[in-house]
């Protein structure tokens, strides 16, 4: 049930940063920043939660890292009407 719940946090955590990503040139500082500002936040909440890193659970956090990141560029996409 943690890790799940960590998910499901690390997802939400990465939405907003993906809708801001969306609306600022590629490869722009604040490009950078919209991607990267959220891994401190995965980081703590990660030992938060009390699970330990491993290759296992890579995947999983990997995917709910840029799930959250695509859902909310592609949200901006489609409110811009794009």
């Amino acid at each position: 049930m943690g890790l799940l719940l960590l998910l499901i946090g690390i997802f939400a955590v990465n939405v907003p940063c993906g809708y801001w990503r969306e609306g600022v040139r590629k490869f722009s500082p604040a490009w950078f920043v919209a991607v990267h500002a959220p891994v401190p936040l995965v980081i703590l909440m990660r030992l938060l939660a009390g699970i330990k890193w491993s290759f296992a659970i890579l995947p999983l956090l990997v995917a709910a890292y840029f799930g959250g990141q695509w859902v909310g560029a592609r949200y901006r996409r489609k409110a811009a009407g794009r």
